[in-house]
């Protein structure tokens, strides 16, 4: 009976990967994937940044109100919408005219995105001391001097992790770009499951897939953590000296 069950399984197993080269399919998906996620990311970084900037900058200097309150609207409809509600209204509306769906893709996780590293960099930027500001101003510095020179700086090294962590779960989120057809990793095991007649092993290699460039993934962010808090022993024992 177990010798029957193991040919069973190996025998699925060879449908869901070998056959007709149906491996390539899953490594392309990967590439899909983490492409878009890595396009997304780079939009999302670039628009939060920027809408935490203004937010702050507003709080300093109260002279960015127009800004502050667009920027406020954008981050509390993005993150109160489901992010599935937004790739359709971007893929089947905006830009319906589009073919190149991975670009929708990687453009709506970007704009969904920003909202959430807006916050991430909001506190980063008012976890540096408002002294330093200041102290920037009083050398001579503009404020977007002292924005680039000195806030900025001490802001990243602390929005480091969580922005990593963002990264994080946009790889796993982007897995239902393939509910508008687009071909990431989450969409190949239907596919091949419309091949094979078997879902099991098809959702059991993406998951396998999926975990392994999380598990990548949170190890390079323990990596930065460790670089992150020995820099700060460090300049704490200089300080102390």
């Amino acid at each position: 009976m177990n010798i029957f069950l193991a040919a069973s399984i190996l025998e699925r197993l060879k449908k869901a990967v070998i056959v007709q080269d149906r491996w390539k399919m899953y490594l392309e998906g990967l590439g899909n994937t983490i492409a878009i996620a890595v396009i997304a990311a780079i939009i999302g970084t670039i628009i939060g940044v920027c809408f935490a900037m203004i937010n702050y900058l507003n709080r300093k200097t109260g002279k960015l109100k127009v800004l502050s309150k667009i920027a406020n609207i954008y981050i509390t409809v993005v993150r109160g919408t489901p992010v599935v509600l937004q790739l359709m209204i971007l893929y089947f509306i905006v830009f319906a005219s589009w073919s190149n769906g991975m670009m929708i893709g990687a453009i709506t996780f970007g704009i969904n995105s920003g909202a959430y590293v807006a916050e991430i960099a909001r506190a980063g930027f008012e976890s540096v001391d408002d002294g330093q500001m200041e102290a920037g101003r009083s050398l001579g510095l503009s404020t977007w001097q002292t924005m680039w020179h000195i806030v900025i700086p001490q802001a990243v090294k602390n929005c480091l992790p969580p922005l990593f962590n963002e990264f994080i779960t946009l790889v796993k989120e982007t897995a239902i770009v393939g509910y508008v057809g687009i071909m990431d990793l989450g969409k190949i095991p239907g596919l091949i499951q419309s091949r094979t007649f078997d879902y099991l092993f098809p959702l059991l290699i993406a998951a396998i897939l999926y975990l392994a460039v999380v598990l990548v993934l949170t190890k390079i962010l323990h990596i930065i953590e460790k670089k992150l808090s020995k820099g700060e022993r460090q300049n704490g024992g200089a300080l102390n000296e």
